[in-house]
């Protein structure tokens, strides 16, 4: 092998171990990792290792665009509450673990192999912990199958993970192959999808811990006092109370309801909405935002409906009332505070208590958090204002617009019917439902903008350059000879070994490089072989997204982390089996539907 060949091994070895380490970013490491080859080349002049032209044709590749493009159609899905109308009917009528299990991982699977995993998961979050509390149950033992649920969805269709369409488009990037087609993984996924559901029904109860108590410690001491109003005519009208799933809220409760002018305390779980009911709750900021967002509930303050903007484009914010406040000993009525900042107080927190009587009535005093519901400018203009001490934005606060869900929903349903098709690919096809949601108005330029994870495509992009590096310079052919070696040139133990190498570098590193690294070595060891690349691709596939064992290997493992209270080890634990599991399903089924 020449210089270039161990050269190129030495960079993707010290990626591997910066990736694995986290002595850097992801994009950090692999521009870096750009940066030496390109700039060895132009110094040597061998053209045996990275041109300029060849470390940037990742991030045109149809591949990446097509993600990215995902990104946008997820984005206008959840802003719309689109995905949280499908799945709140099948969540609510769960009555145990087992059945809450069952009705969150169908849905959650479903949408995954369609939409991306970590806006599934993210929307999920705040639905499964309001389905724990309600029925009483650790949301440990739900948070872990949400996030596998997601991946084990993801590899059923072609645009089920990025990472899917990322190696498709390398190999129709090779003379005389062609990519996928949307379904063509369904052959594996499905199978793999099935059994890995029914693993998760059946170990979760007994190899997944009771965090219940790590959970409460974290749980944020302010409590919010916050006033919502039932829509007169909408869903949540002759629903009970816990019907509704307002009972049992994660770290809120509800305080009274205002009804005609009397008051209902102590709530019963049985007691029916009527339209028009005054709701006042208390708890903490992250149950309020998500009552912010319940469809069939808006906020009882006037001022909310006085303010300019539609009601989709503002945001929540927290923000501190100081001394030198003009409203403090006012009441927030009285001191007009919407005239005043452009801004609607929907709830406000005085240290841990809950306070009493209705929100305008509240006399504001220095210190009480405020949580306003205004227009995102209101930020800049206050962060410097005497009035108070601290202002930030709530992330992901603004409400969605659920009058459009049933505009994105048909948008989705024909990009998938285009796709499958053979005459639309699946770029043309999600660029036109891209195209529809902002036409539509379900979301505007800047939120589809906003709601691409750059790092994510920054990252695809770099290792595609990387690839190719290993191509121009021998060390994909050398790697892939040395596999061959060790699996004493036999096919069936050379896609195993492939398999292996690609599970056991997502578990380390990100899942779109590991894929990227790895799909030059297979397509140099099938060469050699002389049999065909599709069994390769496919387990490159399979295996980049079958990352359980370590809350690193896959993004969605990462998000669940904290919420749930793990430890590294429940990852191992419970994760490792079902690494196991669909590895033995997926290098049963490829060599006989894709012959070597």
């Amino acid at each position: 092998m020449a210089w270039e060949g161990w050269l190129t091994i030495s960079v993707v070895l010290m990626v591997l171990g910066g990736l694995a380490t986290g002595i850097a970013s992801p994009v950090g490491v692999l521009f870096a990792a750009l940066a030496v080859l390109m700039t060895t080349a132009a110094i040597s002049g061998s053209p045996h290792l990275l041109s300029p032209t060849e470390a940037v044709q990742g991030f045109g590749s149809a591949g990446m665009i097509t993600v990215g493009l995902l990104f946008v159609v997820a984005a206008g899905l959840t802003r719309t509450g689109a995905v949280s109308l499908l799945a709140s009917p099948l969540l609510g009528q769960a009555s145990g673990l087992r059945s809450a299990q069952w009705r969150m991982l169908t849905p959650v699977a479903g949408l995954s192999a369609f939409l991306n995993n970590t806006p599934i998961v993210a929307l999920f979050l705040p639905v499964v912990d309001d389905l724990a509390r309600r029925l009483q149950i650790p949301a440990s033992k739900l948070y872990l199958p949400l996030s596998y649920a997601a991946i084990l969805g993801g590899t059923c269709t072609l645009i089920g993970t990025s990472t899917n369409l990322i190696v498709s488009d390398l190999l129709a990037q090779r003379p005389g192959d062609s990519g996928l087609a949307l379904f063509d993984l369904a052959w594996v996924g499905v199978p793999v999808t099935l059994i890995g559901l029914a693993y998760l029904l059946a170990a979760s109860a007994w190899l997944l811990p009771d965090r219940s108590e790590a959970l409460a410690e974290r749980l944020d001491p302010r409590r919010y006092t916050v006033e919502l109003e039932v829509v007169r005519d909408g869903p949540l009208v002759t629903r009970s109370i816990e019907a509704a799933g307002l009972r049992h809220l994660p770290g809120l409760f509800l305080v009274e309801i205002e009804r005609d002018g009397h008051i209902i305390p102590a709530v019963g779980p049985d007691e029916v909405l009527q339209g028009g009911d005054r709701l006042v709750f208390a708890g903490v900021l992250e149950s309020v935002v998500d009552l912010h967002k319940m469809r069939g509930l808006q906020p009882a303050s006037e001022a909310v409906e006085a303010l300019d903007e539609p009601r989709h484009e503002r945001c929540l914010v927290e923000a501190v009332v100081a001394e030198a406040c003009p409203l403090v000993g006012r009441s927030i009525r009285a001191g007009r505070f919407r005239e005043r900042y452009q801004a609607a107080v929907i709830a406000v927190a005085r240290g841990g208590r809950a306070l009493t009587g209705k929100l305008g009535d509240i006399v504001l005093r220095p210190g009480d958090t405020l949580l306003l519901e205004t227009h995102p400018s209101f930020i800049e203009r206050q962060r410097d204002a005497r009035d108070f001490y601290l202002v930030s934005g709530v992330e992901d606060s603004a409400p969605p617009q659920h009058d459009k869900a049933w505009v994105a929903l048909p948008i989705l349903a024909v990009m998938v019917l285009l796709a499958s098709t053979p005459w639309v690919s699946m770029l043309n096809a999600a660029l036109l439902a891209a195209i529809a949601l902002i036409a539509t108005r379900c979301m505007d330029l800047r939120e589809a903008l906003g709601n691409v994870d750059w790092n994510v495509l920054l990252v695809i992009g770099a290792a595609i350059g990387i690839g190719e590096a290993m191509d121009n310079s021998g060390a994909a052919r050398v790697i892939g000879e040395q596999v061959m070696a060790l699996t004493a040139g036999q096919p069936l133990l050379t896609l195993f070994a492939i398999y292996l190498l690609t599970s056991l570098a997502t578990e380390m590193i990100t899942n779109n490089a590991a894929a990227v690294l790895i799909f030059p070595v297979a397509m140099a060891a099938a060469e050699s072989l002389g049999v065909s690349p599709m069994p390769f691709v496919i387990a490159i596939m399979i295996a980049a997204s079958a990352a359980f064992a370590t809350p690193i290997g896959y993004q969605t493992n990462l998000m669940v982390y904290g919420p749930g209270g793990y430890r590294f080890g429940d990852y191992v634990r419970f994760g490792l089996p079902l690494n196991i599991i669909v590895m033995v399903i997926a290098l049963l089924i490829i060599p006989r539907v894709w012959p070597l």
